[in-house]
């Protein structure tokens, strides 16, 4: 029973990691693909305001996952940190360029270098979920052998690890779409908001298309999982497609009301279905389940009331930045607001 609670204390984590840091490195993506500087300052400027307030304290959700995970499972963590050390260190080396990249781009005037300081950051914002990715289509495929003690590359390049790796990169940047959507009518942006709706409605219809490919590759890599995945989780799984479906109605007929919260079910019932899929195993294809995998049960107890504290002390902490974010009260005082375009979303590079 512990065991258990534990372990869904983990998924929660992954969960609020993947759906508020997820549409933080999504941000990235369409940073990246906005366009030059006339048709992508816009978008861009959007994309810096929403997320500087909150962008760096989403990653308290990885660093709780990471101490979760070693200290509840460690075998399990020692397993996947041996195996996949390649890619582990890939999407830690992203965070760091990212972060890096967006706090100098703030203190240079230089346009050559703002310039390529936004490069990295776009760039290193779809370098890390593409390698996480990777790490759970790994391990979701059983490619990480229990007793691993190195790197092997088998464990994350494997055809369910590459269609995971753009799988996430898919997802972040449908949420993000998504968030942007809801922040541009809420500044009554009109012309962003129309700008954000199409990228959000072709995140969304990559991302199906992706998560069926994977889907469908995972059923030859770990038949075990795919059945599980279409038996006792098959209901999160339809949870996922029909918010996936409702999101996209709801964008094409311009009916944004409770649109975030529907897009952020979608992705989180994707998670916990892979979690009930996987159920007991800590790691496909090895024999190491929850029961057995475990720390000792008073370290087990432990963790859970650390869980409780974080929950009565960070959410609230969480909630109140969010609240102050909503309420454009942290934006900085060189920011410049966007200004509504009603008539035509953008000034095109070479346009009158």
């Amino acid at each position: 029973m512990i065991p258990a609670l534990v372990g869904s204390v983990l998924l929660a984590v992954l969960t609020l990691y993947v759906t508020f840091g997820g549409a933080d490195f999504g941000a990235g993506f369409w940073n990246l693909v906005a366009g030059g500087d006339t048709r992508g300052e816009r978008p861009r400027r959007l994309i810096e305001d929403s997320i500087t307030p909150v962008w760096e304290s989403n990653h308290v959700w990885l660093v709780f996952a990471l101490v979760l995970f070693w200290t509840a499972y460690p075998d399990a963590f020692a397993a996947v940190a041996s195996a996949d050390a390649v890619p582990l260190w890939l999407a830690a080396i992203g965070v760091v360029l990212r972060g890096a990249a967006f706090a100098f781009s703030k203190e240079t005037h230089r346009l050559s270098l703002r310039r390529a300081l936004g490069a990295i950051f776009a760039l290193s914002s779809l370098m890390t979920p593409f390698f996480m990715g990777c790490v759970v289509g790994g391990i979701a495929s059983g490619a990480v052998s229990a007793n691993a003690t190195r790197s092997h590359s088998a464990s994350w390049t494997g055809a369910t690890s590459i269609f995971c790796g753009f799988l996430f990169v898919g997802a972040c940047a449908y949420l993000a779409a998504v968030y942007l959507v809801h922040e541009a009518t809420r500044r009554q942006d009109s012309g962003l908001q129309i700008y954000f709706i199409h990228r959000a409605q072709l995140a969304g219809i990559a991302t199906g298309a992706l998560s069926l490919v994977t889907l469908g590759e995972l059923r030859g890599a770990n038949g075990q999982l795919f059945d599980r995945l279409i038996g006792r989780a098959l209901p999160l799984v339809v949870l996922a497609g029909a918010c996936g479906l409702i999101v996209l109605a709801k964008l094409t007929n311009r009916g944004l009301r409770g649109l975030r919260f529907v897009a952020w079910l979608g992705v989180t019932a994707v998670v916990w279905g892979w979690g009930v899929a996987q159920y007991p195993t800590v790691l496909p294809g090895t024999n190491l389940i929850l029961s057995n995998a475990g720390a000792p049960t008073a370290t087990l107890d432990t963790l859970l009331v650390l869980a409780v504290l974080v929950l009565v002390v960070v959410t609230p902490a969480f909630s109140f930045l969010f609240w102050l974010q909503g309420r454009q009260l942290l934006s900085s005082e060189e920011s410049e607001p966007t200004t509504p375009l009603p008539n035509r979303p953008f000034h095109r590079e070479g346009s009158p």
